[in-house]
Order: C-alpha cells, then sequence, then structure tokens
C-alpha cells in the first residue's frame, strides 16, 4: 500500500495476497496498524499530497487525483480533518521553514496525525 498508494484500495486483492478472508485481513490490520487498510491508505495519501502542494507547482484538483482520489470534496475533507487545514491554505502556507530539515524526520514531523494524536506539524 505504501508504494502503491495512488491505486484503488481492494481489500479482497489484499486478503487473498496474505491468504485470509476479507474480514480477517481488515481486523488483522487493524490490530497491527491502529486503522483500518482504508485509513491508512488515505493517510499515506494526504502525507503525498501535503509533499507536492509544499512543491507548490500543482494545483489542489492535480494533487488530488495525483495521489489517487477521485474526488476533489472528499480529497478536500479528508486532508482538512488530518492536517487542520485546507488544501489550498496548506498550500499557500510558507514552509521555507522546513527547507533545512532532513527529509527523514521531515517525513516525522509532517506525517498527518488521527484519533488524538499529538499534532506534529509545526506551523508559523
Amino acid at each position: 500500500m505504501d508504494r502503491a498508494y495512488a491505486e484503488p484500495l481492494d481489500v479482497p486483492a489484499l486478503a487473498r495476497a496474505a491468504h485470509m478472508s476479507p474480514g480477517h485481513f481488515s481486523r488483522s490490520f487493524r490490530a497491527a496498524f491502529g486503522e483500518t487498510p482504508y485509513s491508512y491508505l488515505m493517510t499515506r495519501r494526504i502525507e503525498r499530497a501535503k509533499a507536492l502542494l509544499r512543491r507548490g507547482d500543482l494545483s489542489v484538483t492535480e494533487v488530488c487525483f495525483a495521489v489517487g482520489c477521485t474526488s476533489l470534496g472528499s480529497f478536500s475533507s479528508r486532508f482538512t480533518e488530518l492536517v487542520g487545514e485546507s488544501p489550498s491554505a496548506y498550500r499557500a502556507r510558507d514552509h521555507d521553514q522546513g527547507a533545512a530539515v532532513p527529509p527523514c524526520v521531515s517525513k516525522i514531523i509532517t506525517r498527518p496525525v488521527r484519533n488524538g494524536e499529538a499534532k506534529h506539524d509545526a506551523r508559523p
């Protein structure tokens, strides 16, 4: 899922690859990762969307489709839920403060947060 985040999620296919039923796969996935396969995939998509929006050369709509979302409204709603601001506001914000941060650290501090976890995304 991490590499193919832009592809549609097919839980039955993932379950077959893991030699499990779809229900058992979903329960096992949630137990291992703390979220459903769909939520995990959306977190990866939003992570990638944040990186593309920081670059600034793509519109929000282009980013939406580039990360595998098919609805701009759903993408914007999920982005806002996880990041705390709309994709447009995030794109417009100055991201120069993170330019000197190594990518491995940047990935950790800009990761979308859900379920009451501590927010790492530093805002100016």
